[in-house]
């Protein structure tokens, strides 16, 4: 799974919403690669999706909601998806380092901003994981507090908690921000 940078002109984005344990999703994608996943009624669904097209028939769409499905049915740890995301040089070296996290495994905030070359940069590596556009696929929600809490998550911490459940990964949730 490797990101690319889109080129933001003329690209059409296809969409789907589907149900899943966490909740609705809507899937997002140009014609070759995904470029979004976002829960359903959360503020980080970018206003330009009132221009997408719905199309659930859409490869790559189909292809990510059936290894979504895998993934929470506990028969997927990673996915092969092609990505294009669109973020500043900073938010994409975080979201290439969160997307190298392995199943089941955290790093903290503070480490995080040091695998990207800038580990004076905590907030602003927890500021680029809050707006990582491929929640799950790349997998912001393995980021955790120094301390062992959850953190923040765009979706949701009791999102955060079941994805945790999910991959058997223990923190003290006790710690996590509201």
């Amino acid at each position: 799974m490797k990101p690319t940078r889109k080129n933001e002109k003329n690209i059409v984005n296809y969409y789907s919403i589907i149900e899943s344990p966490v909740g609705k999703l809507m899937l997002v994608a140009d014609v070759s690669a995904l470029t979004g996943v976002y829960f359903v009624g959360h503020d980080h669904i970018p206003a330009a999706s009132r221009t997408w097209t719905l199309d659930a028939q859409n490869p790559v769409l189909q292809k990510t909601a059936k290894q979504l499905g895998e993934y929470f049915a506990g028969k997927r740890s990673s996915f092969s998806i092609p990505l294009r995301l669109s973020g500043t040089d900073f938010q994409e070296k975080i979201w290439k380092e969160i997307a190298r996290i392995p199943f089941g495994e955290t790093i903290s905030y503070s480490d995080l901003a040091r695998r990207a070359g800038a580990p004076a940069a905590i907030r602003a590596a927890g500021t680029s994981t809050g707006r990582n556009p491929v929640a799950i696929i790349v997998p912001c929600h393995r980021i955790v507090e120094k301390s062992g809490g959850l953190g923040g998550f765009a979706g949701g911490l009791d999102r955060k908690r079941h994805l945790h459940k999910l991959e058997k990964i223990e923190t003290k949730s006790g710690t996590a921000r509201k």
